[in-house]
């Protein structure tokens, strides 16, 4: 990997955690009875670069990644723990991690696109079986079948920005949370068909934001501008950001043993591709489709 990026990755992380540490060490509830007695030679800035470089760096599998950084990358991580041992430290960085990624720059652009995609843990046929995810995964169904897994629910922008996003259960349904997802947007939200809801819509219309969406066959039509219709046609936007988050980054994949680590990954994917330089937009929304 290009250690410019490493190292690129390892201060903006840095940057973020000499403010934020000690913040949520204020809100800490009670200080801990019992504090740990084992230091480690790894910081948290570098943990979690080397779990944000993961899903840039293009390899499948963290153990192999993990080999790969021992063998060419000691000189940048010089106090690099044992595989078992930083795998028990990854649980350290859940919350930095999350806060993290939703401290990286986003634009209100007022145009928005919302979608979900099946974060799966296993084979539907080996769901009872599964003992790491028993008690809070469940079965899903979309429009390519059924899952055992979680729902990943999304928003981004026209500029290819993820504004907000949650997980939730795999049977939830891709309407319930809309509204806390354009949480502090105002504009308009493209979606496909399943978040069709008169309640919903009225929420966020008093909210400020316009849900649109393509109509049923059984409904009515409805007046709907050139504009709205031809940025229903870019739905596919959040379609390739869902794909590159699943392809190029690795958030889904069946072999996690603790929860906590399998949040950390999910959410590392997603700080992954919020550094990209690149990310797929649409060009001039105003004037797309109307020359």
């Amino acid at each position: 990997m290009n250690v410019d990026k490493l190292v690129e990755i390892y201060y903006i992380v840095d940057e973020f955690l000499i403010k934020f540490m000690p913040y949520m060490e204020k809100k800490l509830l009670t200080e801990p009875t019992r504090k740990p007695t084992r230091t480690c030679s790894l910081n948290l800035s570098e943990i979690m670069t080397i779990l944000i470089a993961f899903h840039l760096i293009g390899f499948r599998n963290f153990k192999m990644y993990y080999i790969h950084l021992e063998q060419f990358h000691s000189s940048e991580f010089r106090t690099l723990v044992s595989y078992n041992r930083f795998i028990s430290l990854v649980k350290r960085t859940l919350v930095p991690m999350y806060f993290f990624t939703h401290s990286l720059s986003k634009t209100r652009t007022g145009c928005y696109f919302i979608d979900s995609t099946a974060i799966k843990v296993c084979k539907v046929q080996r769901a009872c079986s599964n003992k790491v995810f028993k008690s809070i995964a469940t079965k899903g169904k979309t429009t390519t079948g059924w899952f055992f897994g979680f729902k990943l629910h999304l928003i981004v922008n026209d500029l290819g920005e993820i504004m907000n996003f949650t997980l939730t259960p795999g049977r939830v349904k891709d309407r319930f949370p809309a509204k806390s997802l354009c949480k502090n947007l105002i504009g308009k939200v493209f979606s496909d068909k399943g978040y069709i809801s008169k309640e919903l819509f009225e929420k966020l219309m008093e909210k400020g934001i316009e849900l649109i969406t393509h109509i049923k066959k059984n409904m009515k039509n409805a007046f709907m501008t050139l504009w709205d219709k031809l940025m229903l046609r870019k739905r596919s936007i959040i379609e390739t950001i869902i794909d590159q988050l699943k392809n190029i980054s690795q958030i889904e994949h069946s072999r996690h043993r603790s929860i906590p680590n399998f949040i950390v990954n999910l959410i590392a994917g997603i700080t992954a591709y919020g550094l990209k330089e690149k990310k797929p937009a649409i060009a001039n929304i105003y004037t797309t489709g109307l020359q």
